[in-house]
């Protein structure tokens, strides 16, 4: 069922590192034609640290680990494109649907296809006014049964992340920061909450990796969360200010479900002149450059 480019399957044969990427921020996160640029440039910083990348999306009901250059551009480019979680896959898959994948089907694939390291931007988790809506990621239960080490910038600012950390806590997902105590929030370096656990090399994150098979138990994720540097992070005063209106914008508008976190996403990079994308793309720039690191520490035997 899985279509596994021939790079990748060769890489993973062959034990050398492989790193995940979603597709979700190539069809539904950033403008054409940047969307494209941005996903070159990614499978690149992947290839700068000797890894190889696996972009993984659905086309036409196959799920493809790895993507050829003109299937990237089909998923930059093509209207009606859809946003698979992993949930959706089966759906996508028998009914001959194309889609980009999300957090959660993106590592249920790549785990399926024995890639162990992913990179992406922000994880999704609790809603604010979760006792109201009980409105929660599928990422967090899908990572709690599936071993694979994701690299990301905490989870979004726009989510309720205490709730979130707690949750994770509560599913058995393991947490730690990359060379720092605090976790990270997504467009800034200090979402304002600690972590209880830092990792601070490549090498310690792979010893993590290797003690979670050692020691056996439930198939849970490891999350390590990097921060975007202070100095390309998004002001924080000004992250403040704008989410307070979105979240304003977002109920009087009425958005609900699957809707809230791509209105809020846009909302701020509308009304902050692009600078949370820009601190977007510089925290997924980072992170996929140390899953490369961390994937090659992984290979090593």
């Amino acid at each position: 069922m899985l279509v596994v480019s021939e790079e990748v399957r060769e890489a993973l044969a062959a034990h050398r590192p492989v790193v995940a990427l979603e597709s979700t921020i190539i069809a539904h996160g950033l403008p054409r034609p940047r969307n494209l640029q941005v996903a070159l440039e990614l499978e690149d910083v992947v290839r700068q640290e000797g890894a190889v990348p696996a972009t993984i999306a659905v086309l036409d009901g196959r799920p493809h680990i790895g993507l050829e250059k003109q299937q990237l551009e089909r998923v930059a480019n093509e209207d009606g494109i859809r946003k698979l979680g992993h949930r959706d896959v089966p759906l996508a898959v028998a009914t001959g649907a194309s889609g980009a994948t999300t957090v959660s089907a993106t590592a249920q694939l790549a785990a399926r296809a024995g890639v162990r390291v992913f990179a992406t931007g922000g994880l999704g988790g609790v809603h604010r006014e979760w006792t109201v809506t009980q409105d929660e990621s599928a990422d967090l239960g899908l990572l709690a049964r599936t071993r694979i080490t994701v690299v990301c910038a905490g989870v979004k600012s726009i989510l309720d992340v205490p709730a979130t950390l707690q949750r994770l806590e509560t599913l058995g997902v393991a947490v730690a920061g990359y060379g720092t105590e605090r976790f990270p929030g997504f467009y800034l370096s200090d979402s304002g909450y600690p972590v209880e656990w830092t990792l601070r090399s490549p090498d310690e994150v792979a010893g993590v990796m290797r003690a979670q098979d050692a020691v056996g138990g439930p198939e849970s994720a490891l999350v390590v969360a990097r921060p975007v540097p202070e100095d390309e992070q998004l002001d924080p005063a000004l992250h403040a200010r704008v989410l307070t209106d979105a979240l304003h914008a977002c109920e009087t508008e009425g958005a609900t479900g699957q809707a809230v976190t791509p209105f809020l996403l846009d909302y701020l990079v509308r009304h902050t002149d692009g600078a949370s994308l820009r601190a977007n793309l510089a925290a997924v720039r980072g992170n996929v450059r140390l899953a490369g690191r961390i994937a090659a520490a992984w290979a090593r035997p």
